[in-house]
Order: C-alpha cells, then structure tokens, then sequence
C-alpha cells in the first residue's frame, strides 16, 4: 500500500486532531506516495532507531514521539536532530509520528494504561475534546480493582509494565489502602494537581523532578514515576497488533527495547 492509504488507517484509529496544539504528530519525512511493505515501530527517532530502521529496510517509521518539535532553520549533518531527517530521506524511509492524538484517542494510551492497572470507573484525567460525544482526553483517573498499600502497588506498576525500577514520592504522606488512581503515561508534572482535583490518592507516571514530588506529597498524594520511556512502550505492541489486524500483508518490525535510565545502587 502507498504511504497515505497507512496513514488514513493510522487516522482512523488516532486522528491527528485529537492532538494538542503544541504537538507536532504525522507525517514528518517521505514521500505520500511511498510504497510501504515493511513498518518498524519504535517510542522515540533515537539514532540507534534510525541506524536499526535503515537496517531492517524498513519503509515507514512509525513512532510515538515526533522527530521534529521545532522548525529547523538547516536540515544537514551538524545537528542531532536534523542528521536524523537526512539519514531517514537518504535511505527513502517515511517517518510518521502518533503522539498526543493517540495519548488521547478511546482505546489507546491512556485507556492502555487504565486496563494494564485495572482500573475502574475510568474517566480521562485532564479532558482535551470529545469522539462521539464521549469526552477524551490525557490520563485516566479510576478506582484500583481492590484497595492495597502504596508499595504493593508500586511493585505492581513495576511488574505490569516491565519496568526495572519505580521510584516513590510521598511514601509518608500515604499510609493506608488506596483506592483512587490517577495514571498519566509520559511526563507527568503538569498534571500533579489536576490529579488532586479530582481526588487521587496517587499520580502514576513519569519525569517526575523533586519539586514536582514535594509538592504531591504536600497536598497528601503519592507520586509512582515509572519512567517515561516506562509507561510508554506499551504504544509498541499495542501498534504492532493494530497494524496486523489492519494491514495483513505488511511486514511488521519493533525497535529493540532499551530503558534510556539505569540505577546504580
């Protein structure tokens, strides 16, 4: 199939109007009218994921955060990001990014997220629009399956994402059974407060920095950062069983899984 018959159905499941006005999802290098047999899916444009993409002959690149956030002024050799576009148009590979769209859209990160940690009840933690009259939006805030302790859920968090480590902020500010979970895949900060509003007893996400901690456990919520990278990477086999159920004679490739942060204890 061409490049813009993919794209239709990646729209179909993520529109690109769902994302936010500062997002830069689609399509960001190639050609539309590309013929694309083979599609690796990667969270991030890294330079290990280019080298792999151009290595697999890959046709299409299909990730989750955009490659380009900011209008480049040169596209050459002497800038990280702009090496990247050359490399990926030198060796023909169309580059199309879903990322707030799909944070947003029924059905994917944030309702991927909500059904791994099994939450009930589940409504969208900061609302961005509406799909057939169903409010949408970033994160998902429910009740836990059934109350546990904070740790326990931590180590739950760890397990079902796949995570190497979790960190904890506010340990001593929650001492009972949680019941109310906000979740919110990604960098997470911004939505510290939102998460209070509506009564969360913990905020499980990423990029969490010590002011950010301090501040939820002020206010007497908990903090589980799992990483960026952490909550994320389930948009890869999530999209690679989209793309078989939806494009059959495609071939299908994922980027090798690499955790960008390590602890040294």
């Amino acid at each position: 199939m061409q490049c813009r018959e993919l794209i239709e159905i990646l729209n179909r499941l993520a529109p690109q109007e769902y994302a936010c006005d500062w997002d830069n999802p689609g399509l960001l290098t190639g050609r539309s009218a590309k013929e694309i047999k083979r599609v690796m899916i990667a969270l991030d444009v890294t330079e290990q994921v280019v080298r792999q993409a151009v290595e697999e002959k890959a046709d299409f690149l299909l990730t989750h955060h955009p490659l380009i956030f900011k209008p480049l002024k040169q596209v050459n050799d002497e800038n990280f990001i702009s090496r990247r576009v050359v490399d990926l148009i030198q060796a023909d590979i169309c580059c199309f990014a879903m990322h707030t769209n799909f944070d947003a859209a029924p059905g994917c990160m944030g309702d991927l997220a909500a059904d791994i940690l099994g939450l009930k009840d589940g409504e969208p933690l900061e609302v961005t629009g509406e799909a057939a009259g169903v409010p949408i939006g970033i994160g998902k805030v429910g009740s836990l399956p059934e109350p546990m302790g904070l740790e326990k859920l931590a180590q739950g968090v760890k397990e079902l994402f796949g995570l190497p480590f979790a960190v904890i902020y506010g340990a001593d500010e929650v001492t009972g059974p949680v019941r109310r979970v906000a979740v919110s895949p990604g960098s997470g900060g911004s939505m510290i407060f939102k998460a209070i509003d509506r009564h969360a007893e913990v905020l499980i996400t990423g990029d969490i920095g010590h002011h950010h901690g301090i501040d939820a456990a002020a206010n007497h919520m908990a903090v589980i950062d799992a990483g960026h990278y952490g909550l994320e990477h389930i948009f890869i086999p999530f999209m690679k069983h989209y793309l078989r159920e939806q494009c059959g004679g495609l071939e299908i490739v994922t980027a090798m899984e690499v955790f960008p942060t390590k602890v040294i204890c």
